[in-house]
């Protein structure tokens, strides 16, 4: 099952930053078991749900040519919990990278082979790697606070570029859905 957490695209302004909206509706499949008699939206779905809103940015940033896949969360918090019927508003912005960490050598060596378990989390830098900072709110009220980074790709490997192109122009209200018969 494919998840898409973000329902409308309020603002953006090409690689610097995208405000978004996810609507929590009763009928989300994950409500079902989380839990059952006091339904939660998960914490983990908001954190996705602002890694899609990334993933927005880099594809609208570079005429549909990249996405953002996230790989690592430096830091999350959680404050309170977004249930059925709120309107998380969402918020990502893009932070200057960090400087490169030099593993078990001096600056010039060559860097370290990585580790299976890097290779496996697909952080063997095959894009660049770009770092953001989340926020999602409900009537100005923080949920989630997070930082995290990932690789940007061709969007291609993942997706077909011009059906996310007009998935944008939808979310963003820039087409107008034709409902002829």
């Amino acid at each position: 099952m494919r998840y898409l957490l973000i329902d409308h695209i309020t603002e953006w302004k090409p690689g610097e930053f995208i405000k978004g909206v996810k609507n929590v509706a009763m009928s989300e499949d994950f409500l079902e078991f989380h839990f059952p008699k006091n339904p939660i939206m998960p914490g983990v779905m908001l954190l996705e749900a602002l890694a899609q809103l990334s993933g927005w940015l880099e594809a609208a940033s570079s005429d549909f040519k990249n996405w953002f896949l996230i790989s690592n969360v430096r830091k999350s918090n959680f404050y309170s919990f977004a249930l059925p019927g709120d309107q998380v508003e969402l918020e990502v912005q893009v932070l200057p990278p960090r400087p490169p960490v030099v593993k078990g050598g001096k600056e010039g060596d060559a860097p370290p082979t990585p580790s299976p378990l890097e290779r496996g989390a697909g952080v063997c830098n095959r894009g660049e790697v770009k770092v953001y900072r989340g926020i999602g709110t409900v009537k100005g009220k923080k949920k989630i606070v997070a930082e995290f980074e990932g690789e940007v790709v061709p969007i291609a490997e993942i997706e077909d570029a011009e059906e996310q192109r007009r998935f944008f122009r939808i979310l963003t209200r820039e087409i107008k859905i034709s409902l002829s018969v």
